[in-house]
């Protein structure tokens, strides 16, 4: 009875199991209509704008001075959702270290990077090579357009605006 009972089991776990290569199904492919957000930027290389990246920051109003309060809420966000992989120095941690790129990038690439990172990881090549050397992508932390616009005060802060 055991060896009868073993070799039910045996077959149901191996016919369920099945040859999946010859199924017709690509579920790599995505077969959902464009999003409005893809409809009104499109994202392939030779539209990409490396100043501004995709998303829908094209002006972002800085300001001569630093907003005190903004980088405040914009140094709690960090602390809760960047510090783990990144330094506020240039030194690497998981992803890259913030110090200057506030100079490096304009303020509509940085809001459109932190909003909307995937699109950006594909298209941009300065992107994709830091992906290269970091080799984890920066994953979507869902954060709202005054999250990263408080975010983007802290990282002028952090990179000596007063």
């Amino acid at each position: 009875m055991d060896k009868l009972t073993f070799f039910v089991v045996a077959f149901v776990m191996l016919t369920s199991c099945g040859d999946k290569t010859k199924t017709n199904d690509d579920f790599s492919k995505d077969t959902a209509a464009p999003s409005e957000e893809s409809a009104t930027n499109p994202t392939d290389a030779a539209t990409y704008d490396p100043n501004r990246g995709i998303g829908k920051h094209t002006s972002v109003d800085l300001g001569d001075k630093l907003d005190e309060a903004m980088a405040a809420e914009g140094e709690k966000i960090q602390s809760v959702k960047c510090s783990s992989c990144h330094k506020l120095t240039d030194e690497k941690l998981v992803g890259p270290g913030w110090k200057g790129v506030t100079q490096r990038q304009k303020p509509e690439w940085i809001m459109n990077f932190i909003t909307n990172p995937d699109p950006m990881i594909d298209k941009d090549p300065k992107l994709q090579a830091q992906l290269e050397l970091c080799l984890v992508r920066m994953p979507n932390q869902a954060l709202t357009d005054v999250d990263a616009r408080n975010l983007l005060e802290f990282m002028r802060k952090n990179d000596g605006v007063k």
